[in-house]
């Protein structure tokens, strides 16, 4: 009963806000033939008096109308695609700084183009934040001819041996692409020099989030961390994983599998003393042991091969627990990656200390503005306004859906899960 007055409540609000987008879009509409009438050299033109006019103080609201209509005319005659009016509103969504809701296949990366456009009029650079490199350099190079036409410029940031020189170009653009781990690391990076014009990022204006529930709400907490070498023995690696083995689970250390933590019992806590002939593992002297101690315990108990890190040419990689793909060049801190290294037989490299760290949340928080747009960003909706600040708007399809989404499958263990896939296999082969 209460969840359906939630989302009864939920619905109207929804519709009152669709409902005071609807005289914008009239009159986006409204502008077209205007639009339509304009030759091609005269596209960039329209971009120069819109910055004459901002210089002038009028604000990015009142150019909106105009902007947009120049943006799917621009669309019209460089992509072939005419923004539909949904898209219209949820770019509209997007500017408001809000998260725009739009289902798989509504275009939400061509609606982007229409608050990219009007916020890159102010000079101080807008930033479209995907989850991964090949759809930052997709969409900059798809979109791109859009932004060319109308006389901004464009680039993607790439997981590449960029230098300095180039990532500051890229940053200097009016419209970036890039993923949010490249983006996180340039911001921690640029807090590690000395000189203010070593800088490659320029103050965070207005960013529009892909996927926004996958980065600001799934991923939030996840740090994004700088390291640097230490100088630990590999040879306590070596000793450590040794006196670890002879541990038993339940018996000698517990693992609570939700906190991801691993903890020594007093039989344990006894053993170890005994490897290492030691009186008091928790000594001052000994803190360094006891550390080792639990980070191997964590890389035995927690860490799966081929799940959470692969064993490649004799090297640990980590794999990225949000995308399934290899991080090369990344380590996990605090002799973690090296516990790994001593578990799997490998050759142990120099242990790595924090030097910077930030998490994906306070990251986007320093954003001017920020904005958001996903499949699934309803379910979220409290938990957005409540971290972000960000209200969720739910765009309706152009066409009425013929799509039937089923709901999720949840099972408790993996073995239940494969029975489950098997099952459903066996069935829709039956039915040929």
């Amino acid at each position: 009963m209460i969840a359906r007055l939630i989302a009864k409540i939920f619905g109207t609000a929804n519709e009152r806000e669709l409902c005071r987008l609807q005289p914008l879009v009239d009159e986006i509409n409204k502008l077209e033939p205007k639009m339509a009438a304009l030759r091609d050299d005269e596209l960039p033109l329209k971009t120069n008096e819109f910055r004459e006019q901002i210089s002038k103080g009028r604000s990015l609201e009142d150019i909106l109308p105009e902007a947009f209509a120049l943006v799917r005319e621009t669309a019209k005659r460089k992509l072939g695609q005419r923004h539909f009016d949904v898209q219209l509103m949820g770019g509209i969504v997007l500017h408001q700084g809000k998260i725009a809701e739009m289902k798989t296949g509504e275009g939400k990366t061509l609606a982007a183009t229409l608050p990219l456009y009007l916020n890159a009029l102010s000079g101080k650079g807008v930033h479209l934040i995907t989850v991964n490199d090949y759809l930052a350099r997709r969409d900059a190079e798809w979109m791109g001819s859009i932004y060319a036409t109308l006389g901004l410029t464009v680039g993607a940031l790439q997981n590449s041996m960029m230098d300095d020189t180039e990532r500051k170009k890229i940053y200097n653009c009016d419209i970036l692409y890039g993923t949010n781990s490249e983006l996180g690391f340039d911001y921690l990076r640029d807090n590690m020099k000395f000189r203010l014009e070593d800088y490659v990022q320029r103050d965070l204006n207005y960013a529009i989030v892909d996927e926004v529930d996958s980065i600001l709400i799934d991923e939030a907490r996840t740090p994004l961390i700088i390291s640097g070498s230490s100088d630990e023995e590999s040879n306590l690696y070596v000793n450590v994983n040794k006196a670890v083995l002879r541990l038993k689970k339940d018996t000698d250390y517990s693992v609570d599998e939700k906190a991801r933590s691993v903890h020594l019992t007093e039989e344990g806590n006894d053993k170890v003393e005994s490897f290492f002939n030691i009186e008091n593992l928790y000594a001052l002297e000994n803190l360094s042991i006891l550390h080792h101690i639990e980070q191997a315990l964590k890389a035995h108990a927690l860490f799966k091969r081929d799940v959470d890190y692969i064993v490649k040419d004799g090297e640990v990689l980590i794999v990225d627990e949000f995308t399934g793909r290899i991080l090369p060049g990344r380590r996990y801190s605090d002799g973690l990656h090296q516990a790994l290294e001593a578990k799997e037989g490998v050759k142990i490299e120099k242990e790595t200390q924090t030097l910077a760290s930030i998490t994906l949340q306070n990251y986007f928080r320093l954003y001017n503005k920020l904005a958001g747009m996903t499949g699934t960003a309803a379910t979220e909706a409290e938990e957005f306004y409540r971290i972000y600040k960000l209200d969720v708007v739910c765009i309706p399809t152009d066409q009425p859906m013929i799509r039937d989404d089923k709901p999720d499958l949840i099972f408790l263990t993996k073995k239940a899960k494969e029975n489950a896939i098997v099952e459903d296999i066996k069935e829709r082969y039956n039915k040929g």
